[in-house]
């Protein structure tokens, strides 16, 4: 069922949707923090800031901005709703209001961000292995790396390599690489058995992970998972120069505690461990530590 955040008590949708009814724009901005919704209808005159600055401070932030916002107002002049538009409602229903036709017009918005968030699923996905793409990786990692630095708990990035790919590439045919990316991204996602934790398709032959209140012996556990799982699918790989079947290498990188710096840096460690992994053998897993930086 759909979440609907309301300001201002209407309602009118408490029988069709999941309704949170909030008295201010304030506590609005802080439900959404916390909760998911899938859209928001404002009365523009209220306690506090009014519906313009809520709308303003939603769109301001990647995490709000996408949600549907419909003002309802007592207020029937053009240029109020027009500015409404202008800072990116979708919709402005005057008072007195139609039952139905305020039903009506959440269903529309409803219908248009479903079709939108499939888009936006559909554009974070790998076409070759079906897994998340590197765009969704980022999306992901700099949203768990906010919530580490808020709440203070361990992060851990995977960085993996299929070994000897171009060798396998050319001694099987491109086809046959194809294929064995797609095994080796199900088999990764599927020895993933949290439901938080996040596998992606990084490039090329190169897969992540993110692991999400995951210190670095945990993470070295979950990598050893990943690696076996691989190692079970048991694809030949007679042009390897390290074993007779597809392995892979895995990088790692964990921050705890709090340790303030770019997200990126842990992909860029993470990286530094996957090159010394393939630099010392392959078929192997090298954990970075990371100094909190000032």
């Amino acid at each position: 069922m759909e979440q609907i955040l309301i300001l201002k008590g209407q309602q009118t949708l408490i029988n069709d949707h999941e309704v949170f009814l909030v008295e201010s724009g304030e506590k609005a901005l802080t439900f959404v923090k916390l909760t998911l919704v899938d859209l928001i209808i404002l009365d523009i005159v209220m306690p506090g800031i009014d519906g313009y600055e809520v709308l303003v401070r939603l769109k301001e932030n990647p995490t709000t901005q996408t949600i549907p916002v419909i003002f309802i107002s007592a207020n029937t002049s053009h240029d109020d709703e027009a500015k409404g538009f202008e800072l990116g409602a979708m919709d402005y229903i005057a008072k007195p209001f139609s039952t139905a036709i305020v039903r009506a017009r959440v269903r529309n918005q409803l219908l248009i961000k479903q079709k939108n968030d499939l888009l936006e699923v559909l554009a974070s996905i790998d076409g070759l292995t079906e897994i998340p793409n590197r765009r969704y990786l980022d999306e992901n990692l700099s949203r768990e790396w906010r919530r580490s630095q808020r709440t203070g708990t361990p992060l851990s990035v995977l960085l993996m390599d299929i070994d000897h790919f171009k060798r396998y590439n050319d001694c099987y045919g491109h086809r046959a690489g194809d294929d064995c990316l797609k095994r080796v991204a199900h088999a990764l996602v599927a020895a993933c058995e949290r439901g938080s934790d996040f596998v992606a398709r990084y490039g090329g032959e190169e897969f992540a992970a993110v692991l999400p209140n995951t210190n670095q012996q945990d993470a070295w556990q979950c990598a050893n998972k990943l690696r076996d799982a691989v190692n079970a699918l048991n694809i030949p790989h007679k042009a390897s120069l390290n074993a007779d079947h597809i392995t892979i290498s895995i990088g790692i990188a964990t921050t705890e505690f709090g340790q303030v710096y770019a997200e990126q840096t842990l992909l860029e460690e993470a990286d530094l461990g996957l090159y010394e992994a393939k630099d010392t053998g392959r078929d192997k897993i090298v954990a970075r530590v990371i100094a909190a930086s000032e």
